[in-house]
C-alpha cells in the first residue's frame, strides 16, 4: 500500500460447526497507529490465547503506565501478555528477563519487536522459609546496589542493564515457582526492592502477581514492605516504592 501503515480497525469472528474461527479483517490506509501497536492488535485478533492476567489485572498496570509512559519499565517473565506490555509503554523501553531458553527462543519467533534478556536463578522455591528467616538479618536491610548486597538473596548475575537503569515500573511474574518446584521469586522480590529504594529520585510502581501463593505474599510484604502497599486486585499485588536515596534521613528503616 505504498508505505501506508496498515492497521486493523474492525475484527469479526465468525464460529463455525468444526469450532475453527474465521476471522474478517477490514484493513484501511491508516498513519495515526504505530507500527509496534498495529502489530499487537492484529497478534492479538488473531490468536486464542489468553493473557495470563484478567482485565482487572492489566487495567490496575494500564492505569500507572498511562500516566507514567513512556518510561522505564522492567518485566520479569515472558507470557501471553509480553506484546501488550511492550505496547501500553508505547515509546518507551520494556525489559524482559526469561529463564526458560526454548521458551524465549519460542516468544522471539513470534514477538521480533521485544527486548529480552535471558537470566538464571540459584535457588529451589524449598528454600523459602529459610531465607525469609535470614531476611530478618540486619545486613539484609541495607539499601544499596544489590551487586554490592552482602546478602544472599541479592541478585547479582543480571544483564548489567538491570542494575544501570532506572525502573519507572517493575512487574514481578516470574520464575516459576508454584507447586513446590522452581527456582521461587525469593531472590526476584528482594532484588526488586533494592532496585526501587536505590532509585536516584522519584517512586517506583511495583506489581507482583500470583499474590495468592505463599511465597509472593509473604516476601512482597516483607522486601517491598506493608507500608507501600497501595491496591490488591484479584492475584495482583501493587505496591508504590519511594526512592531511600531522596527521604530526608539517612536512616530511613528498610519498610517504613
Amino acid at each position: 500500500m505504498n508505505d501506508v501503515i496498515v492497521s486493523v480497525i474492525e475484527i469479526s469472528k465468525i464460529r463455525i460447526s468444526n469450532q475453527k474461527i474465521i476471522i474478517s479483517v477490514i484493513l484501511i490506509d491508516l498513519q495515526k497507529i504505530p507500527p509496534s501497536l498495529a502489530t499487537s492488535l492484529v497478534h492479538y485478533a488473531t490468536t486464542n490465547v489468553t493473557p495470563q492476567q484478567d482485565l482487572y489485572e492489566v487495567s490496575r498496570t494500564l492505569r500507572v503506565l498511562e500516566k507514567k509512559s513512556s518510561c522505564n519499565f522492567l518485566v520479569f517473565g515472558l507470557g501471553f501478555d509480553s506484546l501488550l506490555w511492550a505496547s501500553l509503554n508505547h515509546r518507551g523501553r520494556t525489559v524482559f528477563l526469561e529463564d526458560d531458553k526454548n521458551w524465549m527462543k519460542m516468544v522471539k519467533k513470534q514477538m521480533l519487536s521485544l527486548e529480552i534478556y535471558h537470566v538464571s536463578y540459584e535457588t529451589d522455591i524449598k528454600q523459602a522459609d529459610e531465607l525469609l528467616y535470614k531476611g530478618k538479618s540486619e545486613e539484609c536491610k541495607v539499601v544499596g546496589d544489590p551487586k554490592s548486597s552482602k546478602f544472599p538473596l541479592a541478585i547479582k548475575n543480571f544483564p548489567s542493564i538491570v542494575y544501570e537503569t532506572e525502573w519507572d515500573v517493575i512487574m514481578v511474574d516470574a520464575p516459576v515457582g508454584s507447586y513446590n518446584r522452581g527456582p521461587g521469586r525469593m531472590n526476584t522480590i528482594y532484588t526488586v526492592g533494592l532496585l526501587a529504594k536505590n532509585k536516584e529520585d522519584g517512586e517506583t510502581d511495583v506489581f507482583v502477581h500470583d499474590i495468592e501463593r505463599k511465597v509472593e505474599d509473604t516476601f512482597s510484604r516483607a522486601f517491598l514492605c506493608d507500608a507501600y502497599i497501595t491496591e490488591e486486585i484479584g492475584r495482583l499485588k501493587h505496591f508504590n516504592i519511594p526512592s531511600h536515596r531522596t527521604i530526608a534521613s539517612s536512616h530511613t528503616p528498610f519498610c517504613s
